[in-house]
C-alpha cells in the first residue's frame, strides 16, 4: 500500500504531505476567498486545492468511508452524480455472485459497495482521468478490480463473458446539459441495449431519476422484476429497477425504503394496486402519514389494505384508526381535532398541509406561529369537511 501511495504522489503532487496539511487546515475556509489567492505550492493550482477541499466536505456528508489519507476527489459534477454511501450500501445487501460488472463506473461509489459480495469485479469508464482517480482510491482502500478505460459500447462489442450482476447509472443530461428522464434519452439508451445485457447477465440493476414515472418503466422495460424506491431521511433519492433474464411474464414488485429511519420497507405488487379499494372514515384516534417512498410508489390502496387503515379523503393520502398500528412505513400521530381559535400566536409547530387551501407558509403567517417543536399541526380534510388536527402524546 505504501508503494502504491508513493507512486501516486510522484504522479499527483496533490498528495504531498504539506499540500494535504494545507487542505486539512482549510476545510472550513471560505472557498471563494481561497480562489482569489495564489497557491502557496508551485506544483498545484489553487483550483486543484479547492476541489479537494470540496471533495472532503462532500464526502463527510455523502460517503464518509472516503475520509482516509491518500484519497483523491474528482470534479464537482462527478461528486454530485455519485450515489451516497447509504443508498449504495442498501443496494449492496440485495445481490451476490461470482462476477460483477459496472458499465458506468463514474466515481465508483455504487461499484465499491455493490461488488462486496462478488469475487470478480470489472469497472468500465470512458473518462480517463476519472478512472485513474477511482483506480488510485481503490488501491488506497485495498479493493481489487479490473479497470476498463473505454465506452461501454466498445466493451460490449468485445466482451465474451457472462456476469451475475450488471449495474448501470446512465447519464441523465443531453448534449445541451439539460436533464432528461425517458430511457431512450439517457446515455446509454437503455432500451437499445437491454436485450444485449440480458444475454450476458441474469440480473441487470439500473439506477434512475427519482422523478421517473413507474408506469412508464413497466411499459418499456423487458423482464422487469423489481422496482426499488430509495429514500434517505424521507427524501426520495433514486429509483432502481432490476431486470431478470429468467423472468418471463409476471407481476412487478415495488419495494419502498426510507433509509436512516426505523421504518420498515414496504412491498407490494404494482398491478394489484389497481384492483384494491380503500375504505373511508371520519377522524379516529390516530393519523398515519406514509413516507415519501411509499407516496412515490402510489400504493395508496395497498397500504390501506395491509395495515387495515381507513382513509380520511381520496386526495389526502392520510389514514386513520382507533387502535395503534405498529410497523407503519411513515409517521404515526395520536391526534385531536381542534378549532382554529385554539392555535396560540407564537406557538411552535411542525406544520403539514395536504388537500387544504393554504400552504404551510401561508398557515404560519395567518396564525402567527413558528416552525419547530415536538407537536404537529395537520391541515387537511375528511369526506365531510376541512379539519385542523393537533398531535398529542401517545
Amino acid at each position: 500500500m505504501k508503494n502504491n501511495l508513493y507512486l501516486t504522489i510522484i504522479i499527483n503532487p496533490i498528495l504531498k504531505t504539506q499540500i494535504q496539511n494545507f487542505i486539512n487546515a482549510n476545510l472550513k475556509t471560505d472557498l471563494h476567498s481561497l480562489l482569489l489567492k495564489k497557491s502557496p505550492f508551485p506544483e498545484v493550482s489553487m483550483q486543484e486545492i479547492v476541489q479537494q477541499i470540496k471533495g472532503r466536505n462532500v464526502a463527510a456528508k455523502k460517503f464518509p468511508f472516503l475520509l482516509k489519507e491518500g484519497i483523491i476527489f474528482p470534479p464537482n459534477l462527478n461528486l454530485e452524480q455519485s450515489s451516497s454511501e447509504a443508498t449504495s450500501k442498501y443496494k449492496s445487501q440485495l445481490f451476490s455472485g461470482e462476477k460483477f460488472l459496472d458499465l458506468t463506473s463514474g466515481f465508483g461509489i455504487d461499484a465499491y459497495f455493490l461488488s462486496e459480495n462478488f469475487n470478480e469485479i470489472t469497472l468500465v469508464e470512458k473518462n480517463t482521468e476519472l478512472l485513474k482517480i477511482v483506480e488510485h482510491n481503490w488501491k488506497i482502500l485495498d479493493k481489487k478490480a479490473t479497470f476498463k478505460n473505454e465506452n461501454l459500447e466498445n466493451f460490449l462489442d468485445k466482451n465474451y463473458q457472462n456476469f451475475d450482476l450488471i449495474y448501470l447509472d446512465p447519464a441523465r443530461r443531453n448534449l445541451d446539459k439539460k436533464k432528461v428522464f425517458l430511457l431512450e434519452d439517457l446515455s446509454p439508451n437503455i432500451l437499445e441495449i437491454q436485450d444485449e445485457l440480458l444475454n450476458i447477465s441474469s440480473k441487470i440493476l439500473i439506477k434512475l431519476s427519482p422523478l421517473i414515472d413507474l408506469s412508464y418503466l413497466i411499459s418499456v422495460l423487458k423482464n422487469l422484476e423489481n422496482i426499488y424506491i430509495i429514500a434517505f431521511k424521507n427524501e426520495v433519492k433514486e429509483i432502481a429497477v432490476l431486470l431478470n433474464s429468467k423472468k418471463t411474464l409476471g407481476k412487478v414488485k415495488c419495494i419502498c425504503a426510507n433509509l436512516e429511519s426505523d421504518e420498515p420497507d414496504f412491498e407490494f405488487i404494482f398491478d394489484e394496486e389497481k384492483t384494491l379499494n380503500s375504505e373511508f372514515s371520519d377522524l379516529l384516534n390516530y393519523v398515519y402519514i406514509p413516507n415519501n417512498s411509499v407516496l412515490k410508489s402510489g400504493a395508496f390502496n395497498s397500504i390501506s389494505q395491509k395495515f387495515n387503515l381507513k382513509k380520511l379523503h381520496p386526495n389526502s393520502h392520510f389514514y386513520t384508526s382507533n387502535d395503534l398500528t405498529k410497523n407503519f412505513p411513515g409517521r404515526v400521530l395520536k391526534v385531536e381535532k381542534i378549532d382554529s381559535k385554539q392555535i396560540k400566536k407564537g406557538d411552535f409547530y411542525n406544520i403539514i398541509s395536504k388537500n387544504y387551501p393554504l400552504k404551510p407558509d401561508e398557515i404560519k403567517n395567518k396564525y402567527k406561529i413558528k416552525d419547530g417543536g415536538e407537536n404537529y399541526l395537520i391541515f387537511t380534510q375528511t369526506m365531510k369537511s376541512k379539519i385542523i388536527l393537533r398531535s398529542t402524546k401517545n
